[in-house]
């Protein structure tokens, strides 16, 4: 499913920047999500595309890096969706679970598709400030109520 979605990024407009892995042999995915949610948050990449088994675990792991939106998407519907209401910055793909061809049509709707902004905004900036929050909280802090009071 990678080397497809390589070879059409190029057709789309879109450099490529391989992260790994290389071949099938078994690895710590988390260190290759990591890197792919790091240069998405520094600016090196305007997006990224993460693939795993089942996208799962790549996702949590994309969404631990502070400015990261990283959706799991399953068809064209949420690949859509997460562009338009979510201004996702990761697309997260399980490749055992879903299938080359609808990969690859999932990955042209998500480039294509333009965050709609509006009431999606606001919300985009209660995670930002959630994150920020969060960040300045020691460890075992409490969690915020929705009104913003701890």
């Amino acid at each position: 499913m990678k080397e497809a979605i390589k070879g059409l990024l190029p057709d789309l407009g879109h450099q490529v920047r391989d992260f790994g892995t290389w071949d099938d042999t078994s690895v710590d995915y988390p260190d290759f999500g990591a890197a792919v949610a790091s240069a998405v948050a520094e600016q090196e990449a305007d997006r990224g595309i993460l693939i795993c088994g089942t996208g799962i675990g790549m996702c949590m792991v994309a969404n631990k890096r502070p400015g990261i939106r990283a959706a799991l998407c399953h068809d064209l519907y949420t690949a859509r969706l997460s562009r338009e209401h979510n201004d996702a910055n990761i697309l997260v793909l399980g490749g055992r679970v879903t299938g080359t061809g609808l990969a690859l049509e999932m990955v042209r709707v998500w480039l294509d598709t333009l965050f709609q902004g509006g009431r999606h905004s606001q919300r985009l900036e209660r995670m930002r400030e959630w994150e920020e929050e969060f960040r300045k909280r020691p460890m075992g802090g409490s969690h915020p109520s929705p009104d913003g009071e701890p």
